[in-house]
């Protein structure tokens, strides 16, 4: 028989069938004798997902392995990605312990990464769009935020580590994925893969594609995240990448991980509640506890953020000239300007690009779905040409509703 240590030198695709056999040969996690079942439980276009189980002992973990392709076009991916998701995931662990899975083992040749399995938490997007409120989602959605972003500057750790880490999470691949997708083709769509309804493609055309007052603005953010090297970000914290339950969250996915501007992270968090309150707005107007939770959990976000970030700075920054009042006010209030910019890149490339939101796509009477989509376009677009106004979660809801008041109206 071949020995471990060779048989899994060299990648190759698990199945359902091999994944067992992995992790028997591999993993000191189950009972020697014990039967164990698996399923795929993956639907993503980059990886492959299984969760292997115990029959009788109820453990369970998943493995999360990185294909060489994409699957829908079989383009050829770095799979590099696969060790920076380990190393972040690893690295948030010891800063947010509470919020992230444990990571069991990670094998660089099978680029494979064996973790909890964390199925008793359930999607925050779907568990939004069911209506569910959870009372304590913006202090824990917050609390990691802080407890990552912060940490991981040259505020905090030595400058040689920081400049180490920065070489670690070079993500060209994924990064290039965002430039286009973010920050280049909802305002010039040059690949032809903007999804726009007919009945809002002259309304895109105007508020997007003409507003070089916007692209200014849109040009400065994509800057931003291609060369401000600040913070080790998650780098796709959308609300499918949260997972909740009413005992807390657990972050995962972060394979788009980076070393850049840490509003990016917190904007996109807020990006996504956005598109939350926004489905419930226009679809279920007499939920009206609901959208009185989700307006609050938004504001809280961004608020109890920069409560506990300021807290943090105050306890972890020691360098004499960065403990400086002036300095540590422009850095806060540069990230949270920062924030609001991301928010408004992520809702944009939400509507208009072909990375859809089920809260927007789900939508299908066209009634509702040409002001939804409008009012949230111009609510990104407000985020990102007033970045420097938006200096409380307040004013970030007022926004929003001012706009949908005006769609609702009939206004845009």
């Amino acid at each position: 028989m071949m020995s471990d240590k060779k048989k899994y030198a060299k990648h190759f695709l698990l199945d359902v069938r091999t994944a067992v056999e992995y992790v028997r040969e591999v993993l000191d996690y189950f009972d020697a004798d014990e039967e164990l079942g698996c399923t795929e439980i993956g639907d993503g276009n980059i990886n492959y997902v299984f969760k292997v189980f115990g029959k009788t002992s109820g453990k369970s973990l998943v493995i999360k392995q990185a294909d060489t392709l994409l699957r829908s076009s079989g383009r050829p991916l770095d799979m590099h990605r696969n060790k920076i998701e380990a190393e972040i995931l690893k690295i948030e662990k010891s800063l947010a312990p509470d919020f992230v899975p444990e990571i069991y083992h990670y094998d660089e040749a099978m680029f494979a990464l064996s973790m909890e399995d964390i199925s008793a938490y359930k999607n925050l997007r779907k568990e939004l769009a069911a209506g569910k409120i959870f009372p304590a989602l913006s202090d824990e959605l917050s609390t990691f935020l802080a407890d990552t972003l912060l940490p991981t500057t040259d505020l905090v750790i030595g400058r040689a580590e920081k400049k180490e880490r920065v070489k670690l999470f070079t993500n060209p691949e994924l990064c290039d994925i965002s430039e286009d997708l973010v920050f280049t083709e909802p305002y010039w769509d040059y690949k032809k893969r903007n999804v726009v309804i007919p009945e809002n493609a002259h309304f895109v055309e105007k508020a997007l594609y003409e507003d070089k007052a916007l692209h200014a603005c849109v040009a400065r953010l994509r800057d931003d995240f291609m060369n401000h090297a600040q913070a080790l970000v998650h780098g796709d914290l959308h609300s499918g990448s949260i997972f909740v339950n009413e005992g807390g969250i657990k972050v995962i996915d972060p394979e788009f991980a980076f070393y850049g501007p840490m509003g990016y992270d917190v904007g996109n968090v807020i990006g996504n509640l956005f598109f939350a309150y926004a489905n419930a707005y226009w679809t279920k107007p007499e939920n009206a506890e609901f959208l009185s939770w989700l307006q609050k959990t938004i504001a809280d976000v961004f608020d109890s953020f920069k409560t506990k970030f300021e807290k943090k700075y105050d306890t972890l920054v020691e360098f004499p000239l960065y403990k400086n009042e002036r300095f540590k006010k422009a850095y806060t209030e540069g990230v949270l300007a920062d924030s609001a910019g991301y928010a408004g890149t992520e809702i944009i490339r939400r509507v208009v690009g072909d990375a859809k939101v089920s809260e927007v796509t789900s939508v299908t009477d066209t009634a509702l779905k040409v002001p939804l989509e409008r009012s949230l376009i111009l609510l990104g677009k407000t985020f990102i040409k007033r970045t420097d106004d938006m200096k409380s979660g307040s004013d970030l809801v007022q926004a929003a509703n001012d706009i949908f008041g005006c769609a609702k109206r009939g206004e845009l």
